[in-house]
């Protein structure tokens, strides 16, 4: 693998491909989906750079990876964050060995020369300005343009790329012309029972099949409720409650009642009574306010002239 490439004179160094495992179990269609994204069915088409949106912790990045994996294709991922520059996404130069300035491609740019598949994790928290620097990548021009090194850049004809995002309060409004970039969008949700159980037994085959039934019973109820506790929360949970185990094998521990503690400690004492937390989630959305009329923001409800009172009816039926 080339440690670097020339562009106009300038001398551009390479990151390494991410050697992340990333093995998609179940939901085979979205995977299908973001394949067809990435398909070229003509010399005159361009591939699609879709979003790819959820709750945190439900597999996005990993359905990205599965993809670069099942089209053979290297791997690079740019975790994107609230102060990322656009030299950030691009190139940036850092201080050689001999005291010179070395231009660094980002991981982005480096799957763009090789031919690979970048992933832009959690794009919704850049600022608009990062997102404005890849304009260009994202639309038939298929180029970015690096001010800290003075080169234009172009992308292999084999680069492809998709954008996961996140749904909170920390992150920025996407502008527009950038979202009409990124199409289409692709939704992921929770896995079925049966899969949710085959993920765990992936990332934990040396647990028991008790705990393992314990939490994807407690992670199919939390989804049913819609609360917001993913796979990755479970496999977090179990992860801890199996480690609890084996370090006090000498002692008579309760798998269910370390299972609970660690419940407890990973997710909060909140976690241990689902139906208790969704009342409260319904509650703090309004759940329990009863719809306002036209007349509540003009007249108090015991106002004697608020149209939907009735006091006169009353009067009447007292005469």
């Amino acid at each position: 693998m080339s440690e670097y490439v020339e562009i106009d004179g300038i001398r551009l160094h390479l990151g390494h491909p991410d050697q992340s495992s990333g093995e998609w179990i179940g939901q085979s269609e979205i995977l299908k989906q973001i394949l067809a994204c990435w398909l070229v069915v003509d010399e005159a088409d361009l591939p699609l750079t879709p979003r790819l949106v959820g709750t945190p912790g439900i597999g996005k990045t990993t359905l990205a990876i599965a993809g670069a994996h099942a089209r053979k294709q290297e791997l690079y991922i740019y975790q994107c964050t609230a102060d990322t520059r656009p030299e950030d996404l691009l190139v940036t130069p850092v201080l050689a060995e001999n005291g010179k300035i070395q231009y660094q491609a980002s991981p982005l740019v480096t799957a763009m020369i090789r031919g690979g598949v970048c992933v832009l994790d959690e794009g919704n928290r850049m600022n608009e300005k990062s997102w404005a620097s890849l304009a260009p990548l994202l639309d038939h021009r298929r180029y970015v343009e690096s001010i800290v090194a003075g080169i234009t850049i172009p992308a292999h004809k084999d680069f492809r790329c998709a954008v996961t995002m996140n749904d909170d309060d920390s992150t920025f409004e996407i502008p527009d012309y950038i979202l009409s970039r990124l199409q289409p969008t692709l939704a992921l949700g929770y896995p079925s029972r049966e899969d949710e159980l085959a993920i765990l037994k992936y990332h934990l085959p040396f647990s028991n099949e008790e705990m393992l039934n314990l939490t994807a019973e407690f992670l199919q109820q939390s989804h049913e409720l819609k609360l917001d506790f993913s796979t990755r929360d479970g496999i977090n949970v179990l992860r801890f409650a199996l480690k609890r185990l084996a370090a006090e094998a000498d002692h008579p521990l309760s798998k269910d009642a370390v299972w609970r503690d660690s419940l407890e400690k990973c997710l909060g004492e909140d976690a241990t009574d689902l139906q208790s937390l969704a009342d409260k989630k319904r509650q703090s959305l309004g759940g329990n306010v009863l719809p306002m009329g036209l007349g509540d923001f003009f007249f108090d409800p015991d106002h004697p002239l608020h149209p939907d009172n009735d006091f006169d009816d009353d009067d009447d039926d007292d005469e």
